[in-house]
């Protein structure tokens, strides 16, 4: 119990850490912005929230689907463990917590399929921000006047493949005490239609969390089209989740990336930096309160599964 009570307790001490020593966005200016610009009716919250619960929905659906593959849970239990690891994972690095955190949901034969799944999730969410961020980045840098070191990009795009090229192909090589074949031999097993599902749920939340940084772009009264601004949006998060962070900090890297850019089209420092304060507590922290409540509700599992 002192465990779970310290997560919880570390939890909320970094939200209210972040919150008040934040240097780029002071959280009385960022209250005293909110309150003047009167962007934030009844309806405008309802759709806020509706958005966030909705991109949270089917994370959960993903990863119940994922665990589906040799062990059938439901969507409660799916909501326990998404929610739960998430606020275990705060305060770690690019939030590697969670994959530890999820794990220990299950009896220890189960524990590593766990982490593999975790990470088969959190990729295929990464695949489609490259994806969708590499041909908004290259419209952006097409329309904008960007100016971008070539030559130390394609240095620094060669060298990560190459990397990538010789760890996957050195089969022996092991992760936590796991072969790379092992891996791929694991990754292979898994059926098409879940490789499938995992995708489409991954691009339905990047569709949904853009859609709302655009829709707080309208409230705050930025006159941009959405065709315009997801150039921006996919950019930002390409650019944003490529760079290490620790998940509390994880704000003040996606307001950097995000200053740069919108700055660019027009858009000031203190709106940029609202926006992004806004989707962090709709999308990371409130979920994160809401999984705290799992967290201190939480038991080890049973040595056998039932």
């Amino acid at each position: 119990m002192l465990i779970k009570l310290s997560l919880v307790v570390g939890a909320f001490y970094f939200i209210y850490y972040k919150l008040t020593t934040n240097k780029q966005l002071d959280i009385e200016i960022f209250s005293q912005f909110l309150n003047e610009n009167e962007a934030f009716s009844t309806e405008n919250i309802i759709i806020l929230i509706f958005l966030s619960n909705f991109n949270w929905f089917f994370e959960i659906l993903k990863w119940r689907d994922l665990v589906s593959i040799f062990k059938k849970i439901s969507f409660r239990n799916a909501m326990q463990q998404s929610l739960g690891s998430l606020t275990a994972s705060l305060f770690t690095p690019n939030r590697i917590g969670e994959y530890g955190a999820k794990a220990i949901f299950y009896t220890s034969g189960f524990r590593k399929k766990i982490v593999l799944l975790n990470f088969l999730g959190n990729m295929m969410q990464m695949l489609i921000t490259v994806l969708l961020g590499v041909i908004g980045l290259y419209l952006f840098i097409t329309k904008y006047e960007v100016d971008i070191n070539y030559y130390k990009s394609i240095r620094f795009l060669g060298i990560l493949l190459i990397i990538s090229f010789f760890g996957l192909k050195n089969k022996k090589l092991t992760i936590k005490g796991v072969s790379i074949e092992k891996v791929l031999t694991f990754f292979k097993k898994i059926p098409f239609k879940n490789y499938l599902s995992c995708f489409v749920f991954s691009l339905i939340r990047y569709l949904i969390f853009s859609f709302q940084f655009y829709f707080l772009l309208q409230l705050f009264g930025v006159d941009v089209s959405y065709k315009n601004a997801m150039i921006v949006i996919s950019s930002m998060y390409l650019l944003a989740s490529i760079v290490p962070s620790i998940f509390i900090f994880d704000v003040v890297i996606k307001g950097s990336v995000a200053v740069y850019l919108f700055s660019i089209v027009g858009v000031n420092e203190l709106t940029t930096l609202s926006i992004v304060t806004c989707m962090w507590l709709l999308n990371f922290v409130i979920p994160s309160l809401l999984g705290s409540v799992f967290v201190l509700k939480f038991k080890l599992p049973k040595s056998v599964e039932s």
